[in-house]
């Protein structure tokens, strides 16, 4: 009863408010009711032609009072003020056309319509409206799509260098870091997902290995590979990891790594009898297998490297055929490298016979080593006068066919075998058709075009046809997808700041670029001309400043005339 009664009391209460408006708002409805009645509205219209009638007299008189005012400021300004004013625009353009140029060159857009497409266009034409989303493809469209749009995805580098070894010994000397961030952040989580696995809190040394992974001082995750050690003598990746950082030459590095296959070994075997057990044992045991293959390759990279390559091409055919389901680890380019090395040309050709197929992702180590054996055969007779006059041979074409195959593949590679640009360390991780795999590919290759006489001799003369081939190679390519468009941002996060990189197709100077260059040289001859012929430069600006102007002419009764 008390319920019912304060809620019956609170609704009088409402009602008694919703039927006493307040006296602002009664005044407002009584003056919106005056307001729309025809007399009042008759009032307003004339009030408002009244006010339109004023400013279409006034504001001409105003107008033709400022143009007379800024005529007599003109007529009374020195030579010495319009050189100034020419040398100031001259200087300023000049500082824009610079910055703008130096931005281009470092990031590839220009600054002004960056900052106009990305801050002014919302203020000015506001949220623009989003796309419509795409419909949904059957699997046939979904697959064609997914092929012809080009992926930049990065690989790790199948021959990267040793960091203490090699990498920091550059630094030692140079003083310049090979290596940028996002490569050893990329290589961080590589180690990660190669050397880790669930069942690692298990084991106390795998446990701190797991933490050394992610720290970021080398000099911590050395310490922490020296805490795992102490807690397990047989732990693989803490030695792994003193091979690739503290081991500062080839030999130590190897020494770590020949523990670190023992132990390997060891512990790969303890895996392969329980992994059938549980899912976590069968993740540890991918996590061995990982180690164990990562550990024999290092190795065999090492034999390569200390001069024993007829070892270090049996530990690579051997490590392909006990674990030929990791491909994806390109163990065959390392093997192309080093049967080069040997000059085994027979041995090349089956490599390239098995692995350069349709199916299989292509590399510039594929392209280019079925290039340079195709060269091999013509390059040491092929003169380009001699072929001007007789024409090509079927294996002159069949060779030319190669370089222009390996050239839409990778067009920044003939410029590094040509040592038409220095080389720098490769990084740790490529992209493939990028400036960061010709860099990783010629480093170790070009010693093999070298070799074989006249074969730079063929790619320079015939490397360029390639690009008369594919005049719009973003669009459509000719035996590859076309050409990625996002290869330049990958690959200046992977090479160093100090390395120019390589950009194809080039691109065209912005507009901003032009207009800053084209404004800077205008007001440069303008501050010439003033400062040669100020007088005759004066009565110039003056003309041209009072063109068009009408003013008021007392000689002609008051009325407007053009000066």
């Amino acid at each position: 009863a008390v319920m019912a009664e304060g809620s019956g009391s609170a609704g009088s209460g409402s009602a008694g408010s919703a039927r006493g408006p307040p006296s602002a708002f009664r005044r407002w409805e009584q003056l919106r009711r005056r307001a729309a009645t025809p007399w009042a509205r008759g009032l307003l219209a004339v009030a408002a032609g009244l006010g339109l009638l004023y400013a279409v007299l006034r504001v001409p008189v105003r107008l033709r009072d400022g143009l007379a005012a800024v005529t007599v400021f003109l007529s009374t300004l020195t030579p010495k003020f319009y050189f100034a004013l020419t040398v100031t625009s001259s200087f300023i353009s000049g500082l824009i056309f610079v910055f703008e140029w130096w931005h281009f060159r470092k990031y590839g857009t220009s600054f002004i319509e960056q900052v106009s497409v990305s801050h002014l266009r919302p203020l000015i034409g506001g949220a623009e409206s989003s796309p419509p989303a795409p419909a949904a493809f059957s699997a046939g469209d979904n697959e064609s799509s997914r092929q012809n749009m080009p992926e930049c995805k990065v690989w790790r580098n199948p021959l990267n260098l040793f960091r203490g070894a090699e990498y920091s010994r550059y630094m030692w000397v140079t003083g310049k870091e090979p290596l940028t961030y996002y490569d050893m952040n990329l290589s961080a989580q590589d180690h990660q997902t190669f050397f880790t696995c669930d069942t690692d809190a298990l084991r106390p040394s795998d446990t701190v290995m797991q933490k050394a992974w992610r720290e970021r001082n080398p000099q911590a995750r050395i310490k922490a590979a020296y805490q795992a050690l102490e807690l397990n003598n047989d732990c693989a990746t803490a030695y792994v990891l003193l091979a690739e950082e503290e081991a500062t030459t080839i030999v130590d590095a190897e020494k770590y790594f020949k523990q670190a296959l023992k132990a390997g070994e060891m512990i790969y075997r303890k895996s392969q009898n329980c992994h059938s057990q549980s899912p976590q044992h069968e993740a540890q045991l991918r996590r061995d297998t990982n180690v164990l293959v990562y550990v024999k390759r290092r190795l065999a990279m090492c034999a390569r490297k200390l001069g024993r390559i007829r070892e270090a091409v049996k530990m690579m055919r051997d490590l392909m055929k006990e674990f030929p389901l990791l491909s994806m680890l390109n163990i065959h380019e390392n093997l192309l490298e080093a049967l080069l090395e040997l000059q085994a040309y027979a041995d090349v050709q089956a490599v390239l016979a098995k692995y350069d197929d349709i199916s299989l992702p292509k590399s510039a180590a594929i392209c280019y080593t079925a290039a340079l054996l195709k060269a091999r055969a013509v390059s040491e007779r092929f003169s380009p006068e001699t072929a001007s006059k007789r024409g090509l041979s079927t294996a002159e074409i069949n060779a030319v066919e190669a370089i222009h195959r390996a050239v839409e593949f990778n067009p920044h590679v003939p410029k590094y075998l040509l040592e038409m640009k220095s080389l720098v360390l490769p990084p740790e991780h490529i992209l493939k058709r990028g400036d960061s795999e010709a860099v990783a590919y010629a480093f170790f290759h070009l010693q093999h075009w070298k070799r074989i006489e006249g074969a730079l001799n063929l790619l320079h003369c015939t490397w360029e046809g390639t690009f008369r081939m594919i005049p719009y190679p973003l669009e459509k390519g000719h035996l590859f997808y076309p050409y990625p468009s996002c290869t330049e941002t990958a690959d200046r996060e992977l090479l160093p700041t100090f390395h120019e990189v390589s950009v194809y197709p080039q691109k065209e100077l912005p507009f901003f670029i032009h207009f800053t260059a084209g404004l800077c040289s205008f007001s440069a001859m303008l501050a010439l001309l003033t400062h040669q012929f100020p007088e005759l430069m004066v009565v110039f600006a003056k003309a041209v400043s009072t063109l068009g102007c009408p003013v008021t002419c007392p000689s002609m009764g008051g009325k407007p005339s053009r000066v």
